[in-house]
């Protein structure tokens, strides 16, 4: 009976595939850039394609205006457990337009290939959500439990008015489970991420004519200096990651590097600094009596917040007109590699591609850190490859799209199912 509901999915994401992609293709004309998050049109977009699953219990949870987020829940043929779809309905800007080769906004479809801003990040994840919800809901009394989709904006800029407003408001906004689909690839199922501080460094001086540097202080000059130093401090720090968490590093990373790149492994395993911003001077004649840059330092399993702000200060505080503040943090976070979620959904992959699959951490940040920070929900990370991600002539390859649309359905399939 479960194979025969697993095939019957199988074949009906294959048969439905023209309309899984013109979902994509509907959700990317629909603008909603971050800033300014305005997801209010996209949000009505997506609720008026479940509105019509039979069932369903639909709502638009929002702390403030524009931006508004989507819940819809489904209940199977008798109790059992919750599993969440999260996702993100922001998108970065579009930029330039003059770089774009396509529309932006035009969910174009040029042979294989899906173009627009937010096709890959995160609206072709969505897409497959969608898909998923619909046929696992035309089969409910097969699987017992509730299905639960939970859509956000703001997640680009870090979730407050998103993912952790549906955490803090929303009960069955959390669950036994969560399937991420944001960007990434269904190849490299993602357990974890790295923590992230952001921070300011200021310095002062004494201002002064530039002919003059004998009777100024250089601002700029302290700030480099201290940039310096605390660069070096920083990713000097030794990391002491779980064993299960840096095997799982290990086992991944020749696979993981073929697909995100060089580096990864080694980039996972350290603290890495980045400054990002740098302001300072009125004039190049001028000595600058003030000074700042704000950057984000990026931390590993087996470094801790607490650690590293201490770090910070303690290489910032003895030097002289510089001051260290901590803006924005989160701690390193991973489930367990080997919990159901991450099993399940990497039988489905193996047997969707045909191909290696393996588990690593994140380098960058989703809103899985907060399923798993807020509420301890083992959240697994399967998405699609996305290509000039960020850039213009976003793309994703709509049999990319199809494959995760199958591992997506399946994998809810099999995990509601089980018993538990």
């Amino acid at each position: 009976m479960a194979e025969d509901v697993r095939q019957a999915l199988v074949a009906a994401v294959r048969e439905r595939g023209g309309e899984l992609a013109a979902i994509c293709s509907h959700l990317v004309r629909i603008p909603s850039e971050n800033p300014p998050s305005d997801t209010r049109a996209v949000a009505k977009a997506v609720g008026e394609i479940l509105g019509k699953v039979p069932g369903v219990e639909l709502s638009y949870p929002t702390q403030e205006e524009p931006v508004v987020n989507l819940v819809a829940r489904i209940r199977g043929g008798r109790p059992g457990r919750r599993l969440v779809f999260n996702g993100h309905l922001d998108t970065f800007p579009a930029g330039d337009r003059e770089a774009w080769t396509v529309d932006p906004f035009g969910g174009e479809l040029v042979g294989d290939r899906l173009y627009g801003r937010g096709a890959a990040d995160m609206k072709g994840g969505i897409a497959s959500y969608l898909l998923a919800f619909m046929l696992l809901a035309g089969c409910r009394e097969a699987w017992p439990g509730e299905l639960v989709i939970t859509l956000a904006g703001d997640e680009e800029s870090m979730g407050v008015l998103g993912t952790k407003y549906l955490l803090d408001t929303v009960p069955h906004a959390t669950g036994d489970a969560m399937i991420s689909g944001d960007i990434g690839t269904s190849r490299v199922l993602r357990f974890g991420e790295k923590g992230l501080l952001w921070f300011e460094l200021a310095a002062v001086g004494k201002a002064g004519h530039g002919a003059h540097v004998h009777r100024g202080i250089n601002a700029i000059d302290r700030l480099v200096d201290g940039m310096a130093k605390l660069k070096a401090a920083l990713e000097g720090m030794p990391a002491a990651e779980p064993p299960e968490v840096a095997a799982a590093i290990a086992a991944a990373g020749p696979l993981s590097e073929s697909l995100s790149g060089s580096g990864e492994t080694e980039v996972l395993q350290r603290v890495t600094v980045n400054f990002g911003m740098i302001e300072g001077g009125t004039s190049p004649n001028l000595i600058p009596a003030a000074a700042v840059t704000r950057g984000d330092i990026r931390i590993p399993a087996g470094v801790t917040l607490a650690e590293v702000e201490a770090k910070a200060q303690a290489v910032v505080g003895p030097l002289d007109g510089l001051a260290f503040k901590t803006v924005r943090s989160w701690a390193p976070n991973w489930s367990d590699p080997g919990h159901e979620i991450f099993t399940l959904t990497a039988q489905n992959c193996r047997a969707v591609w045909g191909q290696e699959v393996v588990t690593n951490m994140r380098v960058g940040a989703s809103d899985s850190r907060l399923y798993r920070l807020l509420k301890n929900v083992p959240a697994v990370n399967c998405g699609l490859h996305g290509y000039n991600l960020g850039g213009p002539d976003e793309y994703i390859e709509v049999e990319d799209l199809m494959k995760l649309a199958t591992i997506h359905t399946l994998t809810a399939y099999d995990y509601l199912r089980n018993p538990g």
